[in-house]
């Protein structure tokens, strides 16, 4: 089996789609997923599969808004290997969210998005955004200090939003310890 993150867009945001972390669990058992581990309640899931990346997908986002009442708009599923969710934080830019006390530092995941096109959609603010391209992601720093002033949150205004799924940088590297510990190094 391999070990796989699920990256849930739009759950448990503002009180609206309400997913409980127990209740997603237990409807991943049922779909046949092994060794589940959720993160915080802003949907991080690490679990095993031998379906591929696809299936997993396409399965839980049938699944989920068959339990519960979401507005299936709003809701996807990105599905990551465990070696793309290494190589997001091993192509982290040199001394990304190495400054938490500095600067608010997150990787904001593309589904169905060239990241030329996303990186197109962000108009940072100099002096307080800075935006780097990766695969798969985009790495976005904002000055603690300064956030008030960032641009970031423009980008919610475009419909490439909808193709987008923010991790703030530490549960971005929590969600790959857990990966970690339940692949066993059996990615």
């Amino acid at each position: 089996m391999k070990t796989y993150a699920l990256l849930l867009r739009g759950i448990n945001v503002g009180g609206k789609n309400k997913v409980p972390m127990a209740a997603l669990k237990q409807i991943l058992a049922e779909l046949g997923f092994a060794e589940i581990r959720t993160y915080i309640a802003s949907g991080n899931v690490v679990l095993k599969s031998d379906k591929l990346q696809g299936e997993i997908q396409n399965l839980v986002e049938a699944a989920l808004p068959a339990a519960f009442t979401l507005d299936s708009e709003l809701v996807k599923v990105l599905v990551l290997s465990h070696n793309q969710f290494q190589r997001v934080i091993a192509d982290k830019p040199d001394g990304f969210g190495d400054q938490p006390d500095k600067y608010h530092s997150d990787a904001i995941f593309l589904m169905d998005v060239a990241v030329a096109d996303a990186m197109a959609a962000f108009n940072p603010r100099e002096g307080v955004d800075m935006i780097w391209p990766g695969n798969g992601v985009i790495y976005s720093q904002r000055l603690s200090a300064e956030r008030t002033k960032s641009r970031l949150n423009t980008i919610m205004a475009s419909p490439l939003y909808k193709s987008m799924t923010i991790r703030n940088w530490n549960t971005t590297v929590n969600v790959m310890d857990i990966m970690d510990s339940v692949a066993g190094g059996h990615p």
